[in-house]
């Protein structure tokens, strides 16, 4: 059912939208490769949990976009939709509930990697298609920078290379300059 929800991150370059089932293949295999950049003492079979039940409730609620409005809102109708997943019959994982809330709260170290990775792999499909969805939606460079802002609390390395390619990329127009 993931493979229905399509997201705003186009990917191959620009050619097409992103489904969620992907994302969370790709962002399992992302947390997997750049754990040890880190530098923390994870968990890694965690993580990899945490990367596969972290869009579940998009079955449901659909993905709900960074920069929207609602996005404060989101997790309550994901919430009902892992809820229903957890108590189905043909449920065979007795901790989904736990663990999406453990992702959602971002608190484990795990989460917080999983957290800055999610939002580090949407941005970099930006940089690869030339900021394709940040100009179709209108997005400002101070939205990027805020969404993005807290990378730079445990990751400063990584936010300076990020707000690098911010200011690249609204050089480059593809951010509008806010």
């Amino acid at each position: 059912a993931l493979k229905l929800v399509n997201r705003r991150t186009y990917i191959n370059g620009g050619e097409r939208l992103e489904n969620s089932a992907e994302h969370s293949w790709h962002l399992a295999m992302a947390c997997w490769s750049m754990a040890s950049y880190f530098e923390k003492d994870l968990s890694m079979e965690k993580l990899l949990k945490l990367a596969l039940v972290h869009d579940l409730g998009e079955i449901d609620a659909g993905d709900t976009f960074l920069y929207a409005e609602n996005r404060s809102q989101a997790h309550i109708a994901e919430r009902q939709c892992v809820g229903r997943f957890a108590r189905d019959p043909g449920n065979f994982i007795p901790v989904l509930c736990e663990l999406w809330e453990d992702q959602e709260a971002g608190l484990s170290p795990e989460a917080k990697v999983l957290k800055v990775v999610d939002r580090l792999l949407p941005f970099l499909h930006n940089i690869a298609s030339e900021g394709k969805t940040w100009r179709a939606q209108g997005i400002r460079r101070s939205q990027v920078a805020n969404a993005h802002s807290f990378i730079g609390q445990e990751y400063p390395t990584l936010w300076r290379w990020m707000s690098e390619k911010i200011d690249d990329a609204t050089a480059a127009g593809w951010l509008i300059d806010e």
